[in-house]
C-alpha cells in the first residue's frame, strides 16, 4: 500500500511540474485530454506528433540539411509514410540505424502509429554487433542511412532494408499517399533502447511505458525553454538525445539536427538559430570548448539558457570551464538505459560542487548501499548505487536483469552524497581496485588529470601487480604541441592525492578508444 500512495503522489507531482513549466495549462483542459487520447492511441512518439501538430500547427518543429518542416508537415509526412510502410508489408520489429536528421524521427512517429515495436541501432557498430543485436531483438526490417549500405550485406536475407532518406528510401513509400489519422493499432508497439555497450555486446532495455513522469523528470530542476530553439547534437539512438528531442517539440521548439557533430558548426548553428538550449554529450562539450577563446569568440551564443549534459561524468574542470565561457547554464544528468533519470545537477549546485550529480527530481529515489546492502546513512560513505524512478526497465531482452534492493535498481557505479544533500559518483562498481590495501577508485584521478593543462584527454584503469595486488595506469592525450612526461603526471597527482593513488604507468596515446555517445571504451585500453 505504501509504494501505491508513493506512486500515486508522484505523480501528482509530476503533474503540478508539468503545470509550472508549461506542459499543460490547465486553463485549456481539452489539450491535455487530446495529448493523453493521443499517447494512448500511437505510443510516446507517434502520440507526439499528433499532439503537438494539433497545438502548434505551421510553426517550424525541425530544421535539418534538407530544410524546415512545421509540426502540421511532420504528422502529415509521418501518417503517409504509416501508410507506405505498412503496404510494403513493415510489420515485426523495425531496427533503425540512421544519424539524426527527419528520417529519424518521421520513422519513430511512423512506427507508433503502426503499431510496430522499435529498436534504435547505434551508428558506431561493427558488421558483428550489427548481425548479433538484430538476430537477438528479432528485428524484422532495418532502416539505414545510405552510408551504412554496405555494412547491411552482412545481415539476414530474411530482413527487410530501406536505405536512405531520399531516392528510393523513406520518402518514396510516403509520396502520394493519404495524410490522414490512421486507424488505432491493435497495440503499442513501444521501443527498445541499447545499452553503451562499452564492456561488451550491447544489451537491449525495452522502454513501454507512457507516463507524465518521463517529461516531469528532465522538466522538474531544468527550465527548459519554450516556443525557441534546441540543438540536439547527442545521438538520438540514445536516450539522452532522443528524450530532449521529443520534450522540445512538446514545448513547441524547433529542434535543429545535424548528422554529424562539428564544435565550429555548432557554435554558428546557436548564433544562427538563436539556440536556447544545447544537447551534447560531455566529449562533444570538450570539444567546443578546446575550440579556444579566439573561435567561441567568433560566435554569439548569448542566446543559450540550457546546456544540457548527460552519458558520462562531468569533470569539476570541465563545469568550471563550461560557466567560465558560458555562464550559468549548465545542467548535468545522471542517468542510465536502464534505470532511466536518477539525479540532476543545476548550475548553482555544479559551481558550488563541480563534478556532482545533484539531486533526484519527482518520482526519483537514489540511495547508496554497502557490500551487505544496507542502506548508508551517512555523508561521504561511498557505496553502490542504487535508483528508482517509476520508469526503470523490467528487465533485458535477453531475460537478464540488473541487481535490485528495496524495490531500487543497481546503476552499476559507485558513490557518495554530502553533508548538503548533493550526490557524488565515484566511479564503476567493478573499476574500484585495492592497491597495497588501499581502496582506489580511477574516477577521482581521471577528473584530477582532466585539470592539468597539458592534458587533453585521459583515462585511468586499474592493472595487475605482483606486489600490490593492482595498480593505477594512466593513458593520457597530450595537448598538441606541448611537451608532457610520465614524471610531470606522477608528480601532478602526487600534489593533490594521497601516493597509493598516483598511476605508476602513464602512457601517452593520440587519442583514446570511445564510442559514438563519447563514452570511454576502457575494454579497448591496454591490448598491447
Amino acid at each position: 500500500m505504501t509504494r501505491i500512495l508513493r506512486h500515486l503522489r508522484d505523480i501528482a507531482s509530476a503533474a503540478l511540474v508539468l503545470q509550472h513549466r508549461g506542459m499543460v495549462d490547465v486553463r485549456k483542459p481539452h489539450q491535455a485530454l487530446r495529448a493523453s487520447q493521443a499517447l494512448r492511441r500511437y505510443g510516446s512518439f507517434g502520440g507526439l506528433s499528433e499532439h503537438t501538430a494539433a497545438r502548434y500547427g505551421d510553426a517550424p518543429a525541425l530544421t535539418d540539411e534538407d530544410g524546415t518542416l512545421s509540426f502540421r508537415e511532420l504528422e502529415d509526412t509521418s501518417n503517409a509514410l504509416a501508410r507506405g510502410l505498412g503496404e510494403r508489408g513493415v510489420t515485426g520489429v523495425i531496427g533503425l540505424l540512421v544519424r539524426n536528421h527527419r528520417g529519424l524521427l518521421l520513422a519513430l512517429f511512423a512506427a507508433g502509429k503502426l503499431g510496430v515495436k522499435v529498436v534504435l541501432l547505434n551508428t558506431g557498430f561493427a558488421a558483428p554487433q550489427l548481425t548479433d543485436v538484430c538476430r537477438r531483438e528479432n528485428v524484422t526490417v532495418v532502416i539505414a542511412d545510405e552510408e551504412y549500405r554496405g555494412l547491411l550485406d552482412t545481415l539476414s536475407p530474411d530482413i527487410d532494408q530501406i536505405v536512405g532518406w531520399s531516392g528510393a528510401g523513406l520518402a518514396s513509400l510516403a509520396a502520394g499517399r493519404s495524410v490522414a489519422r490512421l486507424p488505432v493499432p491493435g497495440g503499442v508497439g513501444g521501443m527498445v533502447l541499447l545499452t553503451s555497450g562499452t564492456t561488451g555486446v550491447p544489451k537491449g532495455a525495452p522502454r513501454n511505458k507512457v507516463s507524465p513522469l518521463q517529461s516531469a523528470q528532465l522538466l522538474d530542476r531544468i527550465p527548459w525553454p519554450k516556443g525557441g530553439a534546441y540543438y540536439v547534437a547527442a545521438p538520438m539512438f540514445h536516450a539522452t538525445g532522443l528524450a530532449t528531442c521529443a520534450l522540445g517539440l512538446a514545448l513547441g521548439n524547433r529542434v535543429v539536427l545535424a548528422r554529424r557533430f562539428d564544435a565550429e558548426a555548432t557554435l554558428a548553428a546557436i548564433e544562427r538559430h538563436r539556440v536556447e538550449a544545447l544537447i551534447l554529450v560531455p566529449t562533444m562539450l570538450v570539444r567546443i570548448l578546446d575550440v579556444g577563446p579566439e573561435v567561441l569568440a567568433r560566435y554569439d551564443t548569448s542566446s543559450l539558457k540550457v546546456v544540457f549534459a548527460a552519458g558520462s561524468a562531468l569533470s569539476p574542470d570541465l563545469c568550471r570551464r563550461t560557466a567560465e565561457t558560458f555562464g550559468d547554464v549548465l545542467y548535468n544528468l545522471y542517468g542510465s538505459t536502464e534505470v532511466a533519470v536518477a539525479a540532476v545537477a543545476t548550475p548553482s549546485e555544479l559551481r558550488a560542487a563541480p563534478g556532482t550529480v545533484g539531486r533526484p527530481p519527482v518520482g526519483c529515489t537514489l540511495a547508496a548501499y554497502d557490500e551487505q546492502r544496507r542502506r548508508i546513512t551517512q555523508p561521504g560513505c561511498v557505496g553502490t548505487l542504487f535508483v528508482s524512478s517509476g520508469l526503470s526497465f523490467t528487465g533485458y531482452t535477453d531475460g537478464g536483469q540488473k541487481e535490485s534492493v528495496d524495490g531500487l535498481l543497481s546503476s552499476g557505479d559507485t558513490g557518495h552524497f554530502d553533508a548538503d544533500g548533493l550526490w557524488f559518483v565515484d566511479g564503476r562498481d567493478d573499476e574500484m581496485i585495492v592497491s597495497g590495501g588501499e581502496n582506489v577508485f580511477p574516477l577521482e584521478v581521471e577528473n584530477l588529470l582532466a585539470g592539468h593543462p597539458a592534458v587533453l584527454d585521459v583515462a585511468v584503469v586499474g592493472v595487475d601487480d605482483l606486489d600490490f595486488g593492482k595498480r593505477l595506469r594512466a593513458y593520457v592525450v597530450g595537448v598538441p604541441g606541448v611537451k608532457l612526461a610520465a614524471d610531470d603526471i606522477r608528480s601532478y597527482v602526487r600534489t593533490y592525492l594521497a601516493r597509493h593513488k598516483v598511476p605508476r604507468d602513464v602512457v601517452f596515446l593520440d587519442a583514446l578508444p570511445r564510442n559514438e555517445t563519447g563514452k570511454l571504451l576502457k575494454v579497448q585500453l591496454g591490448r598491447e
